[in-house]
């Protein structure tokens, strides 16, 4: 893919679209289906500031673990954006949980139980191949402290490798997966007109006490922790790349004080899947986001 374009903010724009829009538009373009994904919003109070720089941080509100994509990544390169990643085949086989029911699961996110599990498994299994954050523990009141060390890392390879299925990996060490930690937040469709798309859902989670976030991802050259409301002011000023899902929900996450009330407040958050649409108005291409008109877009045929 070549470069992304912005403009005004920092809202991912590859300039291939208004060619791709037009195709669409004319029939001459087929639209991929779209693969089901997942991806989690990690959340932490700051703690580690001192004195007024710690009241300061505070009064922000949590932080969020946030990673940067290779520049040279054919989707999205560049942009910020949270672990996650496509559901494997194997996320839907049955395992100890300590969460909701496959059913309940279904109905919070518009889906089937065999997907809605297989979703949910991928959060997590997703969020420890990138971010080496492990949502699972002994038994439905427990979450493993410390998931460093060569065997973990060494399980952890595997599993991005797709050499282990997580239901093997949780089962082998005896763990529950504590899906009960997850907040369901959003759904996003990538446009029609797009290359690779995804039909995703957002999570929300708090960082497990004990467990620490580091760069495990092959496909981001940079992970950092920070304010929604700095990273959406650095989106603002066109100093950070970002795709309109993780802008829109980084928004939303803006708005609670602390880590446990943003989870506390997922299950009010909308799951209607959002889907880009594009009309022609003239010779010019307007692009939307039904729901968020910030990132509607006008563009002249040049």
């Amino acid at each position: 893919m070549s470069s992304s374009h912005t403009s005004r903010n920092g809202q991912w724009y590859p300039p291939e679209w208004p060619e791709r829009i037009r195709a669409l538009a004319a029939g001459e373009l087929t639209p991929v289906t779209p693969r089901t994904a997942a991806t989690v919003m990690l959340l932490r109070d700051p703690e580690h500031e001192a004195g007024g720089a710690a009241e300061a941080a505070r009064s922000k509100g949590p932080v969020v673990h946030m990673l940067r994509r290779r520049a040279s990544m054919a989707f999205a390169g560049g942009a910020y954006a949270y672990p996650g990643g496509s559901v494997d085949p194997r996320d839907a086989r049955p395992l100890a949980s300590a969460g909701p029911t496959g059913a309940q699961w279904a109905e919070r996110l518009g889906t089937d139980p065999d997907t809605a599990r297989a979703v949910v498994c991928a959060a997590v299994r997703e969020t420890f191949e990138e971010s080496g954050v492990l949502l699972a523990g002994p038994d439905a009141s427990t979450v493993v402290a410390d998931v460093t060390g060569a065997d973990w890392e060494a399980d952890r390879a595997a599993l991005v490798a797709r050499e282990l299925s997580f239901a093997d990996f949780l089962e082998r060490r005896g763990l529950v997966l504590r899906d009960d930690l997850l907040g369901a937040w959003a759904r996003w469709i990538t446009p029609e007109f797009e290359e690779r798309r995804y039909d995703t859902f957002f999570f929300v989670a708090v960082l497990p006490r004990g467990q620490r976030t580091r760069n495990a991802s092959t496909e981001a050259d940079r992970t950092v922790w920070v304010h929604p409301r700095d990273a959406a002011e650095g989106y603002d000023k066109g100093e950070l790349l970002m795709m309109p899902p993780t802008i829109a929900t980084l928004r939303r996450l803006a708005q609670h004080p602390t880590a446990e009330a943003a989870l506390a407040a997922a299950p009010g958050e909308d799951l209607t899947p959002v889907l880009a649409r594009a009309r022609l108005e003239g010779d010019a291409l307007v692009l939307s986001w039904p729901g968020h008109d910030e990132f509607t877009k006008r563009i002249e045929r040049s």
